[in-house]
């Protein structure tokens, strides 16, 4: 128990969940069910041209659909946007923001083509993610977060730890639950 401090159990909340829970059932995700649409009018990343919502942000091949302000209700999103949004708006800018990691957003992401480069995508800023929280130690999770998270600017960063770990618990929930829809599709 010696060991034991604030970082590494604030570490292992995110770091339990993924290697017990999450990561293993994105494994072998295909094309197929990354784009898959349950539901019409989905948002989704798609070929560059071919969205329909009012925003489609990103660079190189690929665009993720949204809108500013978000309709209300949101429209029901695919795994391949719940992907994007846990790798870009979770993960990278805030690897950009704390980390190191050159600056992204979601103008400026190239979007995966498949759903193996998303996996590599969500591998890559997870690690650093991880690593980057592991090097806080206890004295950085309680300096404050600083402008780049703007009103909670003053928050310490052990309060967005927290959340970056239910953010990407709850949304890789949802790619799991779907995934589990997909396979069961044609059950109902």
């Amino acid at each position: 128990m010696s060991d034991m401090t604030w970082n590494s159990l604030v570490l292992d909340q995110l770091t339990w969940h993924w290697t017990n829970q999450l990561r293993a059932r994105l494994d072998g995700l295909a094309d197929d069910e990354y784009f898959w649409e349950p539901v019409p009018d989905c948002w989704s990343v798609r070929k560059r041209g071919t969205g329909t919502a009012p925003i489609q942000a990103g660079t190189g091949a690929m665009t993720i659909d949204f809108a500013m302000p978000e309709p209300d209700p949101p429209p029901f999103t695919t795994i391949a946007w719940r992907l994007a949004h846990v790798i870009v708006g979770v993960l990278a800018m805030r690897n950009a923001s704390h980390f190191g990691r050159e600056p992204t957003d979601y103008q400026t992401f190239e979007y995966a083509e498949t759903a193996e480069e998303a996996l590599a995508q969500l591998d890559a800023e997870y690690a650093m993610w991880t690593a980057g929280v592991e090097s806080l130690g206890e004295s950085g999770l309680m300096r404050p977060c600083g402008p780049a998270e703007g009103p909670f600017a003053e928050s310490p960063m052990a309060r967005l730890v927290l959340h970056i770990n239910r953010e990407v618990i709850h949304h890789l929930a949802e790619v799991c639950l779907l995934r589990d829809q997909y396979r069961h599709r044609e059950a109902s």
